[in-house]
């Protein structure tokens, strides 16, 4: 007999295949599971480009190149973006240390120890904490360690000063319609003379430690602060209806102190009304520019084009998977914007600082009605762009002035 009575539960080979089949399908959905899960160990994100990239410039239309004198035009380079930091603090710091083992406290042996000089963290005569120190640990007061920082300064870059990577350039026509707008913020602000006074006396009861000392204000303002001004000493019945309709009003009575002086003297306090400076504003360009490719290859170039600004504008998942993405996105690449003048920066327009693309429309029927050539292509297109810049425009951003320039208007 062959093989012995067994022979007959041997498996056949085809059965064989088939069990190792399934277990590898079942190896292979059990990884495609794990993936899912943690899709960050699995994949190797790279980024992709729609559209050509590197220093070959996407010029329109394709008669013009960057090296031939061609006028006025308006050059885009596109950056990764960087973000800008929460600021960081340059110098050096020193800390005060221990020079030997040493015990602070109340007592006769351990006696109390002030600092002699003054620190960054601490004022000259603080009382450095009880307890014991080991050579060359830290002493500290109230907590925190005894510290100078020197030569320190503050270094606030902004994201214009990170841009490094370049992925594509674009070369267009100067638009029809060049215009620059620069404005920052004013705001009226008002105080009265007894707002002032406060103000002033505030000033000068701030402590060494930076602290307003509230006792010593609460008895000048009840004496002196006001006695030198003979005008409020002669209008005691103004500033008492002024105070109490400010009192009124806090419980609900809408009463003003203006209203209240007005009714008892006829007069009101003045506002000092003045115009301060409130804040800086960042500049927005809106570009329109209308494309008319005359042939197949400058088809292909304004393609090219309004893909690439299409991607850059685009947020960025940083994985290949599909779906939503991960708990973070990416920040779309900026770009830097210059008018050329037969290739170099131009001697009258203004300049621009690194922008972001906020906004772009593209009208495929530019002609009226939508009509295109025999391989698709719109015969007409206008393509509006908005770029705003990254950080605002500073007095310090301009060069300095030397005479027959060719630095233009600025910014």
């Amino acid at each position: 007999m062959l093989g012995g009575p067994g022979w007959l539960n041997a498996p056949k080979q085809g059965d064989v295949t088939e069990k190792k089949e399934k277990k590898v399908n079942f190896i292979e959905n059990r990884k495609k599971r794990e993936d899912q899960k943690n899709p960050s160990k699995k994949d190797n994100y790279k980024r992709k480009f729609p559209h050509p990239k590197g220093t070959d410039v996407l010029s329109y239309p394709l008669g013009m190149t960057p090296d031939e004198e061609n006028g006025g035009r308006l050059q885009i380079k596109c950056f990764e973006y960087v973000a800008p930091g929460a600021g960081t603090f340059g110098g050096d710091v020193s800390f005060l240390r221990a020079s030997e083992n040493m015990s602070v406290g109340n007592g006769i042996d351990t006696p109390t120890l002030e600092l002699s000089d003054s620190f960054t963290s601490a004022p000259k005569g603080s009382q450095i904490d009880t307890g014991n120190y080991k050579k060359n640990e830290v002493l500290t007061v109230k907590g925190q360690a005894v510290y100078q920082l020197n030569n320190s300064e503050i270094k606030n870059l902004g994201s214009s000063d990170k841009i490094e990577q370049m992925h594509y350039v674009v070369e267009l026509p100067i638009p029809q319609d060049v215009n620059d707008s620069n404005t920052v913020t004013w705001g009226d602000d008002s105080k009265n003379i007894l707002q002032l006074a406060g103000l002033a006396a505030g000033t000068a009861f701030v402590d060494s430690d930076g602290k307003l000392n509230l006792n010593d204000l609460r008895t000048k303002l009840q004496t002196t602060a006001l006695q030198g001004l003979d005008e409020i000493s002669n209008n005691k019945n103004a500033i008492l209806a002024a105070a109490t309709g400010k009192a009124l009003d806090a419980f609900g009575a809408q009463v003003s102190p203006n209203a209240a002086v007005s009714r008892s003297t006829g007069q009101i306090l003045n506002s000092n009304l003045e115009l301060l400076f409130d804040s800086v504003n960042l500049r927005s360009f809106p570009f329109s520019i209308i494309f008319s490719p005359r042939n197949a290859k400058e088809s292909m170039r304004v393609k090219h084009i309004i893909r690439a600004f299409k991607s850059s504008m685009a947020a960025k998942k940083k994985t290949s998977n599909s779906g939503q993405g991960g708990a973070f996105l990416k920040a779309p690449d900026v770009f830097k914007l210059r008018y050329l003048h037969n290739g170099k920066d131009h001697p009258f327009l203004n300049s621009f600082k690194p922008c972001a693309l906020t906004g772009m429309t593209v009208n495929y029927t530019n002609a009226g009605t939508f009509a295109s050539y025999s391989d698709g292509t719109p015969v007409s297109i206008q393509m509006n762009l908005t770029f705003k810049e990254l950080n605002p425009i500073y007095q310090e951003d301009y060069d300095i002035f030397e005479p027959n320039d060719s630095q233009g208007v600025g910014f």
